[in-house]
């Protein structure tokens, strides 16, 4: 006798959860992961949400110094000044959005007023573009520019809608620079002021104060270490590489170097605490002189910080790392200091026993990532800091991928990401790698890329990695998106995003996600439903389906598709059948749209209104076609619509005969 239940229809059920997953047999894959998941991102609320697009923070392109290939090296958001380097200079801009709309009619004469979010950061007369039109304006309140002018500069009237982009031209605000690679900055307060530093691999460190007026660190400016003479030298005293000068304390000199006492410099290649061995005077071109008990004796050559790569604020001293002349040592100023390097005052250097890769404050502790070590540095002067290895067996490979996300340190290793975590046992440190599911992914891109690009949105416990090229394109860029869900992280992919360079501002409880351009502009992330103008093209796919028993066929009567709209939604739905073999049955797509659905009692739409709670649609889709697997595929591209989240599907089949 037949088993009549399986002559009956069969429902399976599955949330979409777990995100991507490359690293495991469809056959073993949870029905909710998915094989593809491409501009979806796993949403913290539940299901795989299309991303938002970018478009431009500020209107103008940053100004180049030589030609138009410049990437933009920098770009944040400071004392409400959106900052980018391009070239060899940095600039300064001020953006904010449209509150109210303007009509292209609308007539502005010197008497107009724009009604925006905030005129923070503006000047007080000048400037403004909204798109491609541009206005002057003779004064500003909080939240409007008064005495406009509209379509000036040769431009032309144009409508504009509420959140439409109002930005300043860019100003210049350091321009003494030189083959300036990518910056590295850190946001700090040491004496009540607000400032910024940025270092750029070539240059000397510069200064920028709440006005953003720039002030460069060089050798001349800081202090290199001092001490006294104890024991006199007189200027017929020979001194051939076999000399000794006594002081009152050689600590925080170098263990060779050269010394300047007065206007005669020394070398020497050894030193005890309180004398100077291995002395040859009279270097440099300089004379022998008479030097008296108390005179001071300086460090001619410093620790310099001209071309670091890297620098952090810790315990109140500027931490600089990574220059070209010692890419094992780190350099720190003295306390509440950034530009002095006097031992005295609490300067110093230490050396590791590998090449710096960046360094990252996390929690009490500054984490010291190398090549192929971790060091963690403790204490809180140069009286204590102390440095002990966390790993000598794993190491970062790019600085720019260290990021403070989801309560630990996220870096790019040799085998993907990792996290340095702090437990429970004070001193201890966990080494965990999080991207095994999609562990291929760098497999495919470490070695290609030119930038890796990272940023964290906060309120999306969300990490953005992406592996950009200087001459690729941003539909063949990849990036990797890892939310953190619970104790587990589930990750999806983008293309069409390809930034230079990246940052995460947190302004008044806005999250403000900005990245820089290779093409000069600067951009705002999760903002508008489209890449700058490109559709975003979006995919998702599940694991093959066998329910359970991949030797019966199944007869598909319908799919249940339940999602959560944000507006309209315009994508398709493809069943395919038996891994999609070219001789399975491939039906048409199924169009998701936002007509004849059904809503879930107490989250539906009604007319175009929310009623009892968010919207979370079902369209039911009688489909065709069987096989002994079933795969879904949904795609979107075709129109610039709002982010929708897929929150599962509900497939109804019949049990037919056994292969």
């Amino acid at each position: 006798m037949p088993d009549l239940e399986l002559q009956g229809v069969s429902p399976l059920s599955f949330n979409c959860e777990g995100g991507l997953v490359l690293n495991r047999s469809t056959f073993i894959m949870q029905p909710g992961q998915a094989l593809e998941l491409e501009n979806f991102e796993p949403d913290v609320g539940g299901g795989y949400k299309r991303l938002l697009g970018f478009r431009p923070l500020v209107n103008q392109i940053v100004p180049q110094t030589n030609n138009s290939t410049e990437a933009v090296l920098l770009t944040t958001k400071f004392n409400n000044f959106v900052l980018a380097a391009r070239g060899e200079r940095i600039f300064s801009s001020a953006s904010t959005e449209l509150a109210i709309k303007i009509t292209s009619g609308t007539s502005m004469t010197g008497s107009g007023t724009i009604t925006v979010n905030s005129t923070t950061g503006f000047s007080s007369s000048g400037t403004i573009q909204i798109n491609s039109e541009i206005f002057t304006y003779t004064g500003k309140s909080a939240g409007a520019f008064t005495g406009v002018t509209r379509a000036t500069s040769s431009t032309t009237a144009a409508n504009h809608i509420v959140t439409d982009v109002v930005s300043e031209t860019w100003t210049i605000r350091d321009t003494d620079r030189t083959n300036a690679a990518r910056y590295n900055f850190e946001k700090y307060n040491f004496d009540g002021t607000d400032k910024i530093i940025v270092v750029d691999q070539v240059n000397n460190p510069t200064i920028f104060n709440s006005s953003l007026s720039a002030t460069d660190i060089s050798p001349s400016t800081g202090t290199g270490q001092n001490t006294q003479v104890l024991v006199a030298i007189a200027s017929g005293t020979s001194m051939t590489g076999a000399g000794t000068i006594t002081v009152v304390d050689t600590t925080g000199f170098n263990s060779s170097g050269s010394l300047l006492i007065g206007s005669e410099t020394f070398t020497y290649t050894g030193k005890s605490s309180t004398t100077f061995t291995g002395v040859s005077r009279a270097t440099l071109s300089s004379a022998a002189a008479d030097h008296s008990v108390g005179d001071a004796v300086f460090d001619l050559f410093p620790p310099t910080v001209g071309g670091a790569k890297f620098v952090v604020a810790f315990k109140e001293h500027m931490f600089y790392a990574g220059m070209s002349t010692n890419k094992q040592e780190i350099v720190f100023s003295a306390p509440f200091d950034e530009t002095s390097f006097s031992a005295a005052s609490g300067a110093g250097s230490i050396r590791v026993d590998d090449e710096i890769t960046g360094l990252k404050v996390f929690r009490s502790d500054l984490f010291i990532f190398c090549k192929d070590r971790i060091f963690r540095l403790s204490g809180s002067s140069q009286a204590d800091f102390a440095i002990v290895p966390v790993t000598r067996n794993i190491g970062c490979i790019n600085g720019f991928s260290i990021l403070e996300f989801a309560g630990d340190l996220v870096f790019l290793g040799p085998d993907g990401l990792r996290t340095v975590a702090g437990t429970a046992r004070i001193g201890d440190v966990e080494l965990g790698t999080i991207s095994g599911n999609v562990q291929q992914l760098f497999r495919e891109n470490l070695d290609d890329a030119d930038a890796f690009v990272s940023l964290v949105i906060p309120d999306k416990t969300q990490y953005r990695i992406f592996f950009s090229k200087a001459t690729g394109t941003a539909s063949a860029t990849i990036g990797v998106i890892a939310v953190m869900k619970g104790q587990a992280f589930e990750f999806s992919t983008m293309k069409g995003i390809r930034p230079a360079c990246a940052d995460t501002v947190i302004e008044d409880g806005d999250v403000i996600v900005v990245h820089g351009g290779f093409d000069g502009f600067v951009y705002r992330q999760e903002k508008g439903n489209t890449f700058d103008g490109t559709l975003i093209n979006a995919k998702y796919r599940s694991p093959d389906l066998s329910m359970g028993d991949p030797g019966v066929r199944k007869h598909m009567q319908r799919v249940n598709v339940n999602y959560a709209p944000e507006s309209t939604i315009d994508a398709d739905l493809f069943v395919r059948y038996d891994y999609e073999s070219n001789t399975s049955t491939r039906p048409a797509a199924y169009p998701l749209d936002s007509t004849n659905v059904a809503g879930l009692y107490g989250t539906s739409i009604y007319g175009s209104a929310v009623y009892g709670g968010p919207s979370q649609p079902i369209v039911r889709k009688a489909v065709e076609g069987s096989g002994f697997a079933v795969a879904l595929r949904v795609e979107d591209g075709a129109t610039a619509t709002a982010p929708y989240t897929l929150k599962g599907f509900q497939l109804e089949f019949q049990v037919g005969a056994r292969r």
